[in-house]
């Protein structure tokens, strides 16, 4: 066997061949490694369109990779000699393929950087990690952003990247946004009318190829029992895929994204959000290329500049924001729990059989689609967690689980800091929880509900606003200190003893399972 001078390693979520570790590539002298391992779809369960999303990407990744001549040494999932992590088949194919060096691009997830280096460590070979360029800004300037500061709030961090990258500034007066302000969030929070929202745009879709398919048969066959269905699976699983599903969100939703980005209609998941997440995450785009085609549409007067400004904040603003706060904050981070919450989630998670509309439409697409939007998240299956007092690690693994762009430094602290509150402030200014008029205001869920949105206790309450109560009872003292929560609290005052009592009591039969599930489910 000729000398191997490098083998640069490739993750499920570094699918770039334009990436760092390819730099100085030669094909003569170095290997590509890329290994499909159980453990990555085991050590949290993961829904079955998590698992096809990652696997069917990197095997047409693979494929890039060898029309592209650079040598790839690929373990699947089902090769004979698996050894089921990634550190313990990066040790295995090293004694095999004896490289003088190891090469890859930063990780994203802190387990497996750690689980990478101590492998290298323990064949004796060094690891050269080089920084990942799909993204704006690094973890050194986060951290040089974050030094000194007691929270870290994405609105400060956003301007100063909106100045340093020269995006959507005013080129007449300097340092200025374009419009005059840094966000429109007043004008992008409209819901749909009673009508629902009309016409729709059709959804990108990319039905499966003979790879995928051989993907899909292998997760059913071998991860059978996990949860959620690739019936309908048509995700964008290639560079040329994602490209296309971008153009196609330019063109066709972008113009209405900002207006209806918080609404919520039923059996309606797509709307008009980007369902880009996952082809960024995964690397197959790049965010400079996401922000300049939006940017690119409102210069050409194709998208209002509430809606394009709106799209950039996800990216430019919150994407960067929420990793920086991961890596300057683990691995302790993980491990927070500010609240002391430690209830069980609901079995009805995993499976949607709950009487609560909402939460049973929000759950049955995740598990159909591995997909939800952020309101759907954050103050549907979010929000009913955190009131119901969930242990924010639990909520976590389930988030982590069942969505398919669900990689770690982006899902951690979206849980446990904005959606669960378990950092205490660290990234949200106040704990996320709204009574059932917010989502009836949002969506038409209630109305075919059977709890009902204003009444906090009887058997006609909706869960959500007795736990509403309920949350804020329990957690007064604390949430009087906090100036956004100051006037919720003080509306505590208008319970007397007696329905403070029937809150409490209706919120333990909650808590207890009598309440939101399904009959014999």
């Amino acid at each position: 066997m000729a000398e191997l001078r490098t083998l640069v390693l490739v993750l499920g979520d570094q699918l770039d061949l334009d990436a760092a570790a390819f730099d100085g590539f030669d094909a003569a002298q170095d290997g590509v490694w890329m290994a499909e391992v159980a453990d990555e779809s085991t050590h949290i369960a993961s829904g079955k369109p998590r698992i096809t999303m990652f696997l069917a990407a990197m095997r047409h990744f693979a494929q890039a990779l060898q029309e592209q001549g650079r040598p790839l040494h690929y373990m699947r999932l089902e090769d004979p000699g698996n050894a089921g992590s990634l550190a313990a088949q990066l040790l295995a194919d090293v004694a095999r393929l004896r490289p003088s060096r190891l090469l890859m691009t930063a990780p994203g997830d802190w387990r497996v950087l750690q689980a990478l280096k101590a492998a290298a460590q323990s064949c004796g070979l060094a690891l050269e990690i080089r920084e990942d360029r799909h993204f704006f800004s690094s973890v050194r300037e986060f951290a040089e952003h974050a030094r000194g500061r007691k929270s870290l709030r994405m609105e400060f961090f956003y301007r100063e990247q909106r100045k340093k990258h020269q995006i959507l500034m005013d080129p007449a007066q300097a340092g200025a946004p374009l419009g005059g302000q840094w966000n429109f969030d007043a004008e992008n929070r409209a819901a749909f009318g009673a009508e629902g929202p009309g016409l729709l745009p059709t959804r990108s879709r990319f039905e499966p190829d003979e790879i995928t398919r051989e993907v899909i048969a292998l997760v059913e066959r071998r991860f059978a029992h996990h949860p959620g269905s690739l019936t309908g699976f048509a995700w964008p699983l290639t560079r040329a895929h994602a490209l296309q599903a971008l153009q196609a969100f330019i063109s066709e939703r972008l113009p209405l994204f900002g207006r209806y980005q918080d609404a919520i209609w039923p059996g309606d998941p797509w709307l008009y959000h980007a369902h880009l997440s996952a082809a960024l995450n995964l690397k197959l785009l790049n965010p400079r290329e996401v922000v300049a085609a939006a940017v690119a549409a409102y210069e050409a007067g194709q998208a209002p500049l509430a809606s394009v400004e709106g799209f950039v904040r996800q990216i430019l603003g919150w994407r960067e924001y929420v990793r920086g706060v991961y890596w300057t904050q683990m691995p302790g981070y993980l491990e927070l729990n500010a609240l002391g919450a430690e209830q069980e989630l609901p079995a009805w998670y995993w499976t949607g059989a709950t009487d609560m509309a909402c939460l049973r439409d929000a759950i049955m697409q995740t598990l159909t689609q591995g997909y939800a939007n952020h309101i759907q998240r954050l103050m549907v299956t979010g929000g009913y967690a955190l009131m119901l007092g969930v242990r924010p690690q639990t909520v976590h693994a389930w988030y982590l689980a069942m969505y398919v762009d669900a990689v770690e430094w982006v899902e951690l602290p979206n849980t446990l800091g904005m959606s669960q509150y378990a950092d205490g402030g660290l990234m949200g200014s106040k704990p996320y929880i709204a009574t059932g008029k917010y989502i009836d205001r949002m969506s038409p869920h209630c109305k075919g509900c059977r709890y009902d949105p204003v009444q906090r206790t009887g058997d006609k309450a909706c869960p959500y606003t007795t736990l509403y109560w309920d949350f804020l009872m329990h957690h007064e003292t604390a949430m009087a200190n906090n100036p956004r929560m100051a006037l919720q609290v003080k509306n505590l005052a208008r319970l007397s003893i007696e329905e403070r009592q029937a809150v409490r009591s209706r919120a333990d039969a909650i808590r207890r399972g009598e309440v939101g599930a399904l009959p014999n489910a």
